[in-house]
């Protein structure tokens, strides 16, 4: 039996009137008209009887609505039981930039993997304009991109804050001990660029050149470690994250140069698709991104 026919059933018994019945439920009187003839039929009794200008239960009417909040009842819980479930389960897939993946997002995961043990976390590395795009077509659930702010038609784009870019050099460099160092000052050095389509590579890129500086050499790495390695044999500069940098720095096997430029500002970003449904325990992962919420990580490890 259809479980609508006895949703039908208990609003006329709520209502004792099959048109106020009709009117609640969105359905033609004659059509809970026909749902409760149906019921009668599958189990043989009377369910309603005239009382005056009203209707009242019958002894079986009266029987079957004890068993029909029962069922109803349970149908529900069984409904939001398994919607629950399928929202703290399954696999959340984030695209990301290997600097936040490595550097930003994993205390915050931490605490959201100990919230939802059941959903199983998987991290994907690009450049942020195939992370969009990836966002858009429906590879990610979410990306996490390290970029300028910009708006899309079909994107939610949460601004997470900035993040600093620092140019590093090996710890004797020539330019440590300037004051202010300009693009120009750039002139004749190797550059060991991150891999093309990195946003922050593509701005220094545009810099160089808009200043007219022309650099000695260049390479390219897409790992952040190898890039270091690099610099501090002194095969050359690079511009990364601060947050990459900082441990390098601290024991003095980087040095950051003091250059600043205003076209180079980049910001953290949590992007998914506009009609993406989001569960509770990804909004709990929004929630814990946007707030910057590590707080009861770096409690439990105290």
């Amino acid at each position: 039996m259809d479980t609508r026919y006895l949703q039908t059933f208990r609003e006329v018994a709520k209502w004792q009137s099959f048109t106020k019945a009709a009117e609640v439920l969105g359905y033609a009187q004659s059509s809970v008209t026909t749902q409760i003839q149906n019921i009668e039929t599958e189990f043989g009794v009377t369910l309603f009887e005239r009382w005056g200008r009203k209707i009242r239960l019958t002894h079986a009417g009266e029987t079957l609505l004890l068993y029909t909040e029962q069922l109803l009842t349970l149908l529900d819980e069984a409904k939001g039981n398994l919607s629950e479930q399928a929202q703290l389960s399954g696999t959340l897939t984030i695209g990301t930039v290997e600097s936040l993946a490595a550097f930003f997002l994993p205390p915050y995961l931490q605490i959201f993997q100990k919230e939802h043990p059941r959903i199983k976390l998987m991290l994907t590395p690009g450049v942020c304009q195939d992370l969009r795009r990836g966002v858009h077509d429906g590879s990610y659930d979410f990306a996490v991109v390290l970029d300028r702010l910009q708006d899309h038609p079909d994107l939610v784009t949460m601004n997470l804050g900035e993040e600093k870019l620092v140019v590093i050099a090996p710890s004797d460099h020539r330019l440590v001990h300037k004051d202010n160092v300009v693009a120009s000052d750039f002139a004749g050095e190797n550059w060991i660029f991150t891999e093309f389509g990195c946003s922050y590579r593509m701005m220094m890129e545009t810099i160089l050149r808009e200043t007219g500086t022309q650099v000695a050499s260049s390479l390219e790495f897409g790992s952040l470690e190898a890039i270091k390695q690099c610099v501090s044999y002194g095969l050359g500069i690079a511009l990364l994250p601060m947050i990459a940098v900082k441990e390098e720095v601290s024991k003095g096997r980087l040095a950051i140069l003091p250059f600043a430029h205003p076209e180079i500002r980049v910001y953290r970003q949590l992007i998914y698709h506009k009609k993406r449904w989001v569960t509770q325990a990804q909004k709990r992962l929004i929630d814990l991104l946007q707030t910057g919420s590590v707080m009861s990580l770096s409690q439990e490890k105290g």
